[in-house]
């Protein structure tokens, strides 16, 4: 991990940093075939992308990992989102962990993550859960197993005119 990352809240004037790490995850994917889990669009030209990221911005759980200032991590906790099954006691969910993959393999998804969990343990809350894309080979499924969480529920969003979206909720505990 670097140690000149810094976490910093985000605020309004970050959707925009939001749907540029979007569009560069999505790229990275795009490129590497890997188009189930995004698709090819970029973020900033779809409109529910950008109503979400403004949301992020302003909803008070974004929080942005940076280098010398630039944002190169974006991490949202808040409440699970409609399509997973509830939690059965207290949680913070890790609503959206992206990371600019120009800067793979410093750590920034785990530092966020970290950062995910001592926000949860200064709530008094002892449940943090993420979901993701489990369709591919999945890999992402694995990467948040290596990060300490524990497949809970499958789950899969009906798009019409389009094909299902496979995900996986996954758990950890927060001492």
């Amino acid at each position: 991990m670097s140690d000149d990352l810094s976490l910093r809240p985000g605020g309004p004037a970050d959707a925009s940093e939001v749907l540029r790490l979007l569009d560069s995850a999505t790229a990275w994917l795009v490129a590497r075939g890997r188009t189930g889990q995004w698709g090819t669009e970029p973020a900033s030209t779809d409109p529910r992308r950008i109503t979400q990221a403004q949301a992020w911005a302003t909803g008070g759980g974004l929080w942005l990992a940076e280098l010398a200032g630039r944002p190169v991590g974006a991490l949202v906790v808040g409440a699970a989102t409609g399509y997973v099954p509830p939690a059965t006691e207290p949680e913070l969910y890790v609503n959206l962990l992206v990371t600019d993959r120009a800067y793979g393999g410093r750590g920034i998804g785990d530092r966020l993550l970290a950062h995910a969990a001592d926000l949860a343990r200064q709530r008094g809350v002892g449940l943090l859960r993420v979901d993701c894309y489990a369709g591919g080979d999945g890999a992402l499924v694995r990467w948040y197993e290596r990060q300490g969480f524990v497949r809970t529920e499958p789950f899969t969003v009906e798009r019409p005119g389009r094909e299902p979206w496979p995900g996986q909720v996954l758990a950890r505990r927060v001492a």
